[in-house]
């Protein structure tokens, strides 16, 4: 029996490069523990690489391509939201396809499935914590311009607003932008106490290097759901005093799940291998998801599999306390404090 071809589909250039590499490992291992287990529906599993580039059209002309000249018969997507609607219409139903990052939360295609975070997931209870346990409230929100950050801060002016906070601005910028001046600036004339960076990929490294530089960093609290340990190992040591970040998993997470994820990925891939995060991770989780849809549906076909949801199990997951999963559930939301390069853990909702 031939095996079964699995797209990976990613950037590997572009802001949102700097993940490929613990996107490829992650996905890598999680087909290798799947094989071990029988593969999928009695079939190996082959993953395949492709490359999301850094726009939605050639995200979907790369999905396309991979589904009618490579012949992948299921898709795994950790890439930026602008790239999410694109990707669907080239492919509508005629493969699964499993969409793998944290996302605002509008789902716009019957056939998808999500495996992320959603912004109210993530804001809402960092929100309140951080207004209760640093004693702030005037908050300032920032980031690249496109559909994650803006429907996210629309969410998140909701929250502020019912916590009793007040959000003093709301700036946007290009894709490699690197003068931060005027947002700064802004910052400081709003007297603001923290602010809500939503900076894609390589450009949330460059946005915390010059907030810092800047002498931000030790008035300023920062809130941020898309810094993990690949943006934080691209700053300096200094460069993240009064900051908290918000997700689903960190590595520094204890617990039998994500235990045993660490000691099997260092063993595959030695003791410097991409530093485990959230988004290279959620790889794992999605080509893990797909396995228990497609073994409680029986078949490939994009609906059944869909509609697996919620009555199957996941055999791993490096997330919550659960060893077995349903496919498509939540997992608690972790808040941490960074410390240079350590990660903290402060809260878990």
């Amino acid at each position: 029996m031939t095996g079964i071809r699995i797209g990976l589909l990613v950037p590997e250039v572009g802001p949102a490069g700097l993940w490929a590499p613990s996107a490829w490992a992650c996905a890598t291992m999680a087909a290798r523990e799947i094989n071990e287990l029988g593969g999928m529906l009695g079939r190996y599993v082959d993953l395949v690489s492709i490359d999301a580039g850094t726009t939605g059209a050639s995200a979907a002309w790369a999905a396309r391509n991979a589904v009618d000249i490579d012949g992948v018969e299921a898709i795994i997507g950790m890439f930026p939201s602008y790239a999410r609607q694109p990707v669907m219409r080239s492919i509508n139903d005629s493969v699964p396809f499993i969409y793998t990052p944290q996302f605002e939360g509008l789902a716009e295609h019957p056939n998808l499935i999500t495996t992320g975070e959603t912004s109210s997931e993530l804001l809402g209870p960092t929100i309140e914590w951080l207004m209760q346990s640093r004693k702030v409230s005037r908050f300032f929100l920032c980031g690249s311009d496109y559909n994650w950050p803006r429907s996210s801060f629309a969410i998140a002016k909701r929250l502020i607003r019912d916590a009793g906070g007040t959000v003093t601005g709301e700036f946007y910028r290009p894709f490699e932008h690197d003068d931060y001046d005027d947002l700064f600036h802004a910052i400081q004339e709003t007297r603001s106490d923290v602010v809500l960076p939503h900076f894609l990929g390589l450009d949330a490294v460059e946005f915390n290097r010059a907030f810092a530089q800047a002498g931000l960093s030790s008035s300023t609290l920062r809130l941020a759901s898309a810094v993990d340990e690949t943006v934080i190992y691209g700053l300096d040591e200094g460069a993240t005093e009064n900051m908290y970040i918000a997700s689903a998993y960190f590595s520094a997470v204890r617990s039998r799940n994500n235990g045993a994820f660490l000691e099997r990925y260092h063993g595959i891939f030695g003791d410097n291998p991409p530093p485990a995060n959230a988004y290279g991770q959620s790889c794992y989780e999605g080509l893990h998801c797909l396995a228990g849809l497609v073994a409680a549906a029986g078949t490939m076909e994009t609906r059944q599999v869909r509609a697996a949801l919620g009555r199957s199990r996941q055999t791993k997951s490096a997330r919550g306390l659960d060893s077995a999963p349903v496919t498509g559930g939540r997992h608690p939301i972790h808040i941490a404090q960074v410390d240079g390069y350590d990660i903290r853990l402060v809260g878990a909702m």
